[in-house]
This record gives structure tokens, C-alpha cells and sequence, in this order.
């Protein structure tokens, strides 16, 4: 069975909260929450977001891909709904 959306965005808060336990994630995660402009992290913290995920997760995630299609589509920050849409795809 899939994971729920609301299961899903209570997963990245916990994933955030333990990989970045010095900054304050304490904005509502929800779909049109911005991992730059909301929650001030920086570029090389996707990064490592991505790798938490996997752990989190217990696999591989086509997460590099992803942010490559995003910059090519000219985005310039990453809504939290995005992230989820991508999960959806690819966490059972």
C-alpha cells in the first residue's frame, strides 16, 4: 500500500527535522511551503535531503534526476508539493 499525501508530508517534516537539527523547521509543511524561501535552506541541504529520503525510505529514489528536470523547467525553488508529487511516483 502507498503512502498517504498526509503521510507523506508528516514523513518529510520528520526527515527534516532529524537531518537539520540546528535549523528551525517549524513553518507548516504543506504543498506551497519553498525549501529556500520558507524554510531557508540552501542548495547543497537538497542535496542532502535527497540522501535522508533514501535512508528514510530504505532505497534508491531518482532524486538527482528530479531536481535536474526542475532546473530545466526553469524553477527556481522547490514547493514541498513537488517533493510529494515525486514521493507519490516513487515510495510505496
Amino acid at each position: 500500500m502507498s503512502r498517504t499525501t498526509e503521510q507523506l508530508y508528516a514523513d518529510l517534516a520528520t526527515v527534516m527535522a532529524t537531518a537539520f537539527p540546528d535549523r528551525d523547521i517549524s513553518v507548516t509543511v504543506g504543498p506551497e511551503t519553498r525549501v529556500f524561501a520558507d524554510l531557508g535552506m540552501a542548495s547543497i541541504e537538497l542535496i542532502v535531503l535527497g540522501e535522508r529520503l533514501e535512508q528514510f525510505y530504505g532505497g534508491k529514489l531518482p532524486y538527482g534526476p528530479f531536481l535536474a528536470g526542475l532546473r530545466k523547467q526553469g524553477a527556481e525553488d522547490l514547493e514541498l508539493g513537488k517533493l510529494v508529487e515525486f514521493l507519490q511516483s516513487h515510495v510505496k
